[in-house]
Parts: structure tokens; sequence; C-alpha cells
């Protein structure tokens, strides 16, 4: 359920009780001749002593620098200590793909133009999430390479200080086109959703032609220097659990990273579990074919198990988000394209950020309300029988 400005008041209570509540320290910050004091999360007095930031000038003094490293906002930080430094913004519902997993067979209702975040609100909730720790932002959709200013968006935010990585997330049938303006607008990392290597098939699972284009999105991506290439590929019993091989086979001669994702419940997908292959059976059916399969070490907040054949150019993970959830070490918040939060792409609740913009809310406001939301943020989602129950919207529409 969506909040809206009705209850303004009240969240911006709750955030403050929770923010007393926490093991919150004031870390100080300068600006010009005078110190701010601002909360962050997890330091003990001294730490804070230490770990001032900027610089402090007192009248009559010489200027003294101060250590540059801040510890992670409190707003980011949820209850169980997981510190959200990477934020996923659709930037459209609309997508020229219909594939099964994501959008319903009927279709779904697009949300008004005038409902969804404008450039400039997109861009100003992305400065106020990087000023408060956010080094990451991927941009999805719907398909994000559709919308019209994507490279102006992509170019605003190269800008933002502290913003170490820009993703983009598509399905590959605009990106050879499109392939040299988003590199030099900024985009660092790619994604591109395969989920077959069989023309016939691709058209049965997408229900649009389009194969080709995807593969030549992919070799324009190696041929200009992304390594790896990352592709996403949903595995469905019944579909494609028997290309498994082949696309790790791909990976021999190519810097491709290719990730296959345990199928999930969404609204109007259909979900079936006996339809989702899990991880251990795909990870079982490949050490068949390469017995020395390797683990690939990875950061604490990977969502992909790694691994990789030894000599082979590329390597192979699983999203595992069914079989074995890794919400313990999750660092991600969603901004859907009409603007509202999801703290986790499972739940079904969210704030709309785009109604507090647009009724005049300031940027210490709104990051209350951020961190009220980030801090219900539960322990772990519901389990996919329990999911596949609830009600949430279609993987379209909130972003991949």
């Amino acid at each position: 359920m969506a909040l809206n400005c009705s209850t303004f008041s009240s969240l911006i209570v709750g955030a403050q009780a929770a923010a007393e509540a926490c093991t919150k320290r004031a870390v100080l910050q300068t600006c010009g001749r005078y110190r701010v004091c601002r909360w962050y999360s997890g330091v003990t007095h001294e730490e804070n002593r230490l770990e001032q930031v900027g610089e402090l000038v007192v009248p009559g003094s010489h200027r003294r620098v101060l250590k540059d490293v801040l510890p992670f906002s409190a707003f980011l930080t949820d209850s169980f200590e997981r510190r959200h430094n990477y934020l996923r913004i659709s930037l459209t519902e609309k997508c020229n793909l219909r594939c099964q997993y994501c959008m319903p067979q009927e279709g779904v209702t697009l949300t008004p133009r005038s409902h969804l975040l404008t450039a400039e609100e997109l861009l100003m909730l992305a400065r106020l999430f990087v000023r408060e720790g956010v080094n990451k932002i991927r941009l999805t959709g719907g398909e994000p390479l559709i919308r019209p200013d994507v490279l102006h968006i992509i170019a605003e935010l190269r800008k933002l200080e502290g913003l170490k990585t820009i993703a983009v997330t598509t399905n590959g049938m605009n990106l050879t086109r499109l392939l040299p303006s988003l590199k030099k607008a900024g985009v660092d990392l790619l994604n591109i959703s395969l989920d077959t290597l069989v023309p016939a098939k691709f058209e049965l699972i997408t229900r649009r032609k389009g194969f080709h284009k995807v593969m030549e999105g992919i070799e324009k991506a190696i041929e200009m220097g992304y390594n790896p290439v990352k592709v996403n590929c949903v595995v469905m019993r019944g579909l494609n659990e028997d290309e498994v091989i082949d696309f790790v086979s791909l990976t021999e001669r190519k810097p491709l990273d290719v990730r296959f994702i345990e199928y999930m419940p969404f609204d109007g997908n259909r979900w079936n579990f006996k339809m989702m292959v899990s991880y251990q059976e795909m990870l079982d059916c490949l050490k068949q074919k390469w017995p020395n399969l390797e683990p690939v070490p990875g950061e604490e907040t990977d969502t992909a198990k790694g691994f990789r054949v030894p000599g082979f150019r590329g390597q192979l993970g699983f999203i595992t988000s069914m079989s074995e959830h890794f919400c313990g070490s999750c660092n991600r918040l969603r901004i859907t394209a009409d603007g509202n939060l999801k703290v986790c792409l499972f739940g079904n609740s969210e704030v709309s950020l785009r109604d507090f913009l647009r009724s005049g809310a300031t940027e210490e406001e709104l990051l209350h309300i951020i961190g009220a939301a980030v801090g219900r943020k539960k322990k772990q989602h519901a389990g996919m029988f329990n999911i596949s129950q609830m009600k949430n919207r279609p993987m379209i529409l909130i972003g991949g």
C-alpha cells in the first residue's frame, strides 16, 4: 500500500522516534564557518571524534583539514544494520517486449504520464540518495532505453560526486544503436536480458521478434570493452532449462557473466512452483558436464553465487532468490517509475516520494520519510509460497 502526504506528520514523528531508539551518534559536518550536526549509525563517540569531515574554519585560526571518511547514513541503515548503498531506479513502465515472467499476458494499465517522475524529480532524488551514501545506481524499466531522455539522465547522474557506478539493465533491443552514446554518457555496467539461444523460443517467451537484435547488442558491448557483459537468464522448466549448458558454453571465449535467475512470483506472471528450476538443480546439471566447476569469490552484498569453468574467459552465477535467499546482506532500494520507494522487491509496502516532492517537502523531510521506510524493512522476504499469494505489482511496474 502506497503512503502519501496524508501520513506525512505521523511518518516524521515515527522516523524521529526510530532514530532516537537506534544507536545513532552525531557526526559533525562543516558548512563554511559553521558546524552542522547530522546523524549517522553504528559509530562510537571516539569514531565520531576521529571521523569528522570537510574543513573546519575557526575565526582567527588556520584552516584545518579533517578526515574525509564518514560513517554510513542512518537514513539508509535499517534495524538489522544493513546499509543500503545501491539504488535501482525504474525509468519507465513501457517495454518493447512482453516477457512471460515480467508482464501479464493481458498487458498492464500504464500510469498516466503526469504521475511518473520527471527527469528533474528523478535526479533530485538521486542526488539525495547519493549524498547519504548510495554509490551505485542501476537504471531499469520496463525497458529504460526507450525513454527519450535516458542519455540526459545518465549524463546528469555522472556528475554526482560520490556515485561510483552507473549500471543499466536492458533487453538489448535498442542497444546496438545507443551503446556508443551510453558509454560516452557514463554507463559503467551492462546487464542484458536473454532467456534463450533459440530464435523461435525467444519469440515464445517474449511474445515478440528480436532475438538477433539482442545478440548484436551483446556483441557490440563486448566490442566496446565492457568486461564482463552480464547476461540475465530467467530459467523456467519446460521452456529453457535445457539450455543452461549452452549458455555456459558461451563463456568459454567471450567475457560474459551469465546469471541464471530462479523464476520468481509476481502479479500476473502465472508463477507455478513446478516451473521453478532451483539453483542446486542447475548446478548439479552443470557439474555433470564440467566436474571441475569452481566457485568464484564475491562481495558480501553480491546477489549471485559465482562459478567458473577453469580456462573459460567468462563466468556464471545463480541468483537464488527463491531457494536460498540473500536477504541478510541486502543493500538495495528501489524507486518505481511513478516515484514509489520499495525497500524490498517482494514487499508490497510502498511510499510515494513523488507525492511528497510535489507537496513541497524539504530534503530533510524527505530523508525522514525515506529513513522511516528503510527502518520498517523486514529481516527477510516471506518465502516463495507466501510471496505467490501476496498482492504485489507485476515485475514490469516494479523495475528489474
